[in-house]
């Protein structure tokens, strides 16, 4: 009964064609690649990009959204291993599940359905905030019992309500609406740049890097970063440690590429597709994210720029009351495909936890019409539902950080220790400078979750031991590899399983 007992890669594959737990192959590398961009682009871009150049970098969060791509693109490449690898649904749950032993596994699986289940409660509430902007602005206003901040916020509820029926028809059918929501988003961020290029003046790029100024303010008590209490620096204003503060700052614009790994035994040719969807939503979201900073910082001086709406609200300074209208609709839709996104997520990391009994069985059961566990859809969507429209998030929004970035952590030690134990499997794509750049991956977001306040890792904490006090009650007495059953029927010597 050991604590890190691990599943092999074969029996991950071979679970995937049980007949109630299988899960159809109908995504190509297309589908994946806006399935990714679909949940990247969304509240950071909106909101993240005033915030990091007023208060930290000024026109050089250029170079801050540059270093955080770098270090996605770190973490990108080992999820793109193990994605090619493991083509199974679960993500990091999955992969460590095959490296990192059971108990490690029902932690991060445990953290993953935190991070996306509290991310799509705290999108929704977004959401339905830039509706009632985006009514306001046509004159509608929504009945104060029922709007965004009252007792029950109606709008995010019944975004939650509607995507989840989208999501339960079928994986297919959620990525058509997803296609056309995240065109229009995209459009929206083109327009942004094309249209902000004629309002730029290149005065306001100068000085690019504002010379360093005294430590900010620094947050006290338990709203206070880990970083600032272990060292008693406060975060940087300006000068070349203000472009690393906006750095860890503006990472949170690019969460989500992880996502796309939870559809892995979803996809036709997973070693093929799987690389190209997480690494190609990366590039895409990171050119459109560099423009955009460089359009508003050009647009406005880096101090006047709007720290809650940076893109609308420039807009609005130059004159152009219009275009913040239209760039206001595509904000309701390009935060439409991040709800959608992530409670396909959460499903499917729930899904692969019952498949293997850490969780009850009866939830990763699989309808033979649309292919998909249309009763755990119907099930995560209430809770989202619920969680969204009836709680203040709040300062939980870090919550979705410390969880993406712990998972990050696990999935770059994961990747050489892999190598090591099977040097024999195909690997659709090879990550470079193994080990280096695992670790170096690993310790990138370390430091990172280092700059999140105590509060978030203290909320963090409760609810890891709520997880592993349901770990040690029930999943490790009832998990497949502790019944003794046979990992999915599989032979004494097995093979791995051509999946293309």
């Amino acid at each position: 009964m050991s604590l890190f007992r691990t599943k092999t890669i074969e029996a991950s594959m071979a679970a995937a064609d049980e007949p109630d737990h299988h899960l159809k192959r109908r995504l190509t590398a297309l589908d994946l690649v806006v399935f990714g961009v679909g949940v990247v682009i969304g509240a950071g871009i909106f909101t993240v990009t005033g915030r990091a150049a007023q208060q930290y970098a000024g026109p050089a969060v250029i170079l801050s959204f540059i270093l955080a791509a770098v270090v996605c693109a770190f973490a990108a490449m080992c999820y793109a291993e193990f994605a090619s690898t493991v083509p199974v649904s679960g993500s990091a749950y999955t992969f460590s599940y095959a490296t990192l032993g059971e108990f490690i596994a029902w932690v991060i699986g445990w953290d993953l359905i935190l991070e996306l289940m509290l991310g799509a409660s705290v999108v929704a509430q977004g959401w339905s905030a830039y509706v009632e902007i985006l009514l306001g602005r046509f004159g509608i206003e929504i009945p104060a019992a029922v709007a965004p901040g009252s007792h029950f916020d109606l709008g995010a509820f019944v975004l939650v309500a509607v995507l989840a029926l989208l999501v339960a028809k079928g994986i297919k059918e959620s990525l058509r609406v997803n296609l056309v929501l995240v065109a229009i988003k995209v459009f929206i961020v083109l327009f942004v740049i094309v249209a902000g290029a004629g309002f730029v003046n290149s005065a306001n790029w100068t000085p690019f890097i504002p010379p360093s100024a005294p430590n900010a303010p620094g947050a006290e008590g338990i709203h206070a970063p880990v970083l600032q209490v272990l060292t008693g620096m406060t975060p940087a204003t300006y000068g070349v440690m203000g472009i690393m503060s906006a750095a860890a700052l503006v990472f949170f614009a690019y969460i989500g590429f992880d996502v796309v790994a939870t559809t892995a035994e979803e996809a036709r040719d997973p070693q093929r597709a799987l690389p190209i969807g997480i690494l190609g939503s990366l590039a895409i979201c990171t050119v459109l994210y560099v423009a955009v900073a460089l359009v508003i910082t050009g647009m406005v001086p880096f101090d006047q720029i709007d720290t809650q709406g940076a893109l609308a609200a420039a807009f609005e300074q130059v004159g152009q009351d219009g275009y913040a209208t239209l760039i206001a609709a595509g904000a309701v839709a390009g935060l439409t495909t991040v709800v959608m996104t992530l409670i396909i997520g959460t499903t499917r990391v729930v899904f692969a936890m019952s498949r293997d009994r850490l969780l009850p069985a009866g939830l990763g059961v699989t309808s033979q019409r649309t292919g998909t566990p249309v009763r755990l859809t119907f099930l995560v969507g209430a809770v989202i539902a619920l969680v969204a429209s009836l709680t203040p998030v709040g300062r939980l929004e870090e919550m979705v950080n410390i969880g993406t970035l712990t998972a990050f952590v696990l999935v770059s030690l994961a990747v050489p220790i892999l190598r090591k134990r099977r040097p024999d499997l195909k690997r659709g794509f090879v990550v470079p400078w193994n080990p280096v750049l695992p670790w170096l991956s690993a310790a990138l977001c370390v430091y990172l979750i280092l700059n999140l306040s105590i509060e978030t890792w203290l909320r963090f904490l409760v609810w890891m031991v709520a997880g592993v006090v349901i770990y040690f009650t029930y999943s490790r007495s009832h998990s497949l590899l502790a019944t003794g059953e046979r990992e999915a029927g599989l032979a004494e010597t097995p093979q791995i399983l051509d999946v293309d």
